[in-house]
């Protein structure tokens, strides 16, 4: 009987080693993992605004570049520029892939601003003024949309990779994201200032 007790009493203490293991590992998993759910859901929520951003620039494009040719006909290699570079966002996939359309729209709308320097007239006419204007906000809405997710994403990424977190992550499937980097000719957004000069 007293070998009975015995073993009973070893039952009951692996059970109850057993239960303080998986409530302590409750404990630590379940706030862990929902910090990690809600990190990768403001990155989405962040990166939702950057294309915004982005979808607006693009948006704006066709409307500026055809003010420009009703004054510069003979620039049709700068427009081809513009025009494959919106194609390319249209069929990106990753953000990767929307940042390298990004940097190529943003190099060939450098070159269409020099070009437009030639032709004071242009840079006088309303139309183009205007949307000249709402190309800088774009801009600006969008170097703190990018601005924004990048530190979103750093956040995140500090938390898929410090211990015990990365554990979880691992567990769970979470991966760091990708940053939405400009290449280095790109790093300037182009300047649509025309109120100097001339």
């Amino acid at each position: 009987m007293h070998v009975k007790n015995q073993k009973g009493s070893a039952l009951l203490i692996a059970l109850i080693a057993i239960v303080a293991i998986v409530v302590i590992a409750v404990v630590m998993i379940v706030p862990k993992y929902n910090s990690l759910v809600t990190g990768e859901e403001k990155v989405e929520a962040t990166w939702a605004q950057v294309e915004n951003q982005l979808q607006r620039r693009f948006d704006l494009i066709p409307n500026l570049v055809n003010t420009v040719k009703g004054y510069t006909s003979h620039e049709e290699e700068v427009f081809t520029q513009i025009a494959n570079a919106r194609t390319e966002y249209g069929n990106a996939n990753t953000i990767e892939e929307a940042a390298d359309a990004n940097n190529d729209l943003s190099s060939a709308l450098s070159r269409l601003l020099v070009i437009v320097e030639n032709y004071p007239e242009l840079k006088a006419n309303v139309q183009f003024t205007r949307l000249m204007d709402e190309l800088a906000g774009t801009e600006n809405r969008l170097a703190v949309a990018r601005k924004d997710y990048n530190d979103t994403v750093q956040t995140f990424n500090s938390d898929v990779r410090r211990f015990p977190s990365n554990l979880i992550a691992s567990m769970f499937g979470f991966e760091k994201k990708d940053y939405f980097e400009i290449k280095e000719g790109v790093k300037e957004s182009p300047s649509v200032d025309f109120g100097s000069g001339e």
